[in-house]
């Protein structure tokens, strides 16, 4: 266990933005699955800015690499563009 005052309250500051973490990359995760569930175009492109910006936040979190977001939106936009 811990002994140091600081070193508590990076355990529980660590616990804290682990859960946030989780807890927005689980969101985008979900975004993108209903995303792409989606049969009508004007909903898709209606509903792909608001992912777009989700993941951009997680990327710059360092939550997901940024390549992977950069990948994500790449095959949404195809995927959006397709229907």
């Amino acid at each position: 266990m811990a002994n140091h005052k600081s070193a508590l309250k990076r355990i529980r500051s660590n616990e804290a933005k682990r859960l946030r973490n989780r807890y927005q990359h689980k969101t985008t995760r979900n975004a993108i699955k209903a995303l792409r569930e989606l049969t009508d175009k004007a909903e898709a492109e209606k509903a792909f800015p608001g992912i777009v910006s989700m993941l951009d936040k997680i990327a710059k979190n360092n939550i997901i690499h940024k390549n992977k977001a950069a990948n994500l939106k790449s095959s949404l936009s195809k995927f959006v563009a397709s229907l």
